[in-house]
């Protein structure tokens, strides 16, 4: 098994790459993202690149600016005698234990993120990375990429691999209808593309 040698605060750690879903063995590297939110405990540990370099860097910036920026806080918050009143002690040993607590999970996370470079080898199905166009029941077409739990941004169309739409297109094809359970019910998409780059990057190529 291959390994990448990632930056951290801390120590140099290594992280694994393996490959994925399509069977096939990728070379694969590493980038970060950064909401402070966690994936849920059974989440799997696929990731973009540009996703893992923006989790690195914000494990770079709690650890190197923000973390410091706040310790200081809280010393001179604490130079100004009682503790127990003192809000600014309070809230900033409050940040200090919320910062400690995403360094540790981004380096943990960090060790375990298998990070997928390359488009699989049957780029006509839907694996991880892909960009999914789809027309729902309605006529309505949207555009997602399937993506690791750590880069969910519905914002982006950026859906995570373990969410039941994604599980649902998983080696599907062109024209392959799929059913996807919701709480407001099931909704049926047909596939009208598949893309391994974002594809209104592609269809510029393709003018």
């Amino acid at each position: 098994m291959a390994r990448l040698l990632a930056n951290n605060p801390r120590n140099n750690r290594l992280i694994r790459n393996m490959t994925i879903l399509s069977g096939e063995r990728f070379s694969v590297t590493l980038y970060p993202m950064g909401r402070h939110r966690l994936p849920s405990p059974k989440s799997s540990s696929y990731i973009t690149p540009e996703g893992a370099v923006r989790l690195r860097e914000e494990l770079t910036y709690l650890w190197r600016v923000k973390r410091p920026q706040v310790t200081l806080a809280v010393s001179e918050a604490a130079a100004q005698g009682d503790r127990s009143e003192n809000a600014e002690y309070i809230y900033g040993k409050k940040q200090l234990r919320e910062i400690d607590r995403r360094i540790r999970y981004l380096q943990k996370r960090l060790d375990s993120l298998v990070i997928v470079d390359r488009a699989p080898s049957d780029i006509s199905c839907i694996f991880f990375g892909a960009w999914v166009r789809l027309k729902g029941e309605d006529g309505d077409i949207t555009r997602y990429r399937i993506v690791g739990s750590d880069e969910t941004d519905l914002t982006r169309g950026y859906i995570s691999i373990d969410s039941p739409l994604a599980r649902a297109l998983l080696k599907k094809s062109v024209d392959d209808q799929v059913t996807v359970t919701l709480p407001a019910g099931n909704k049926i998409y047909t596939v009208l593309e598949i893309r391994y780059m974002p594809i209104d990057d592609a269809d510029s190529r393709d003018r």
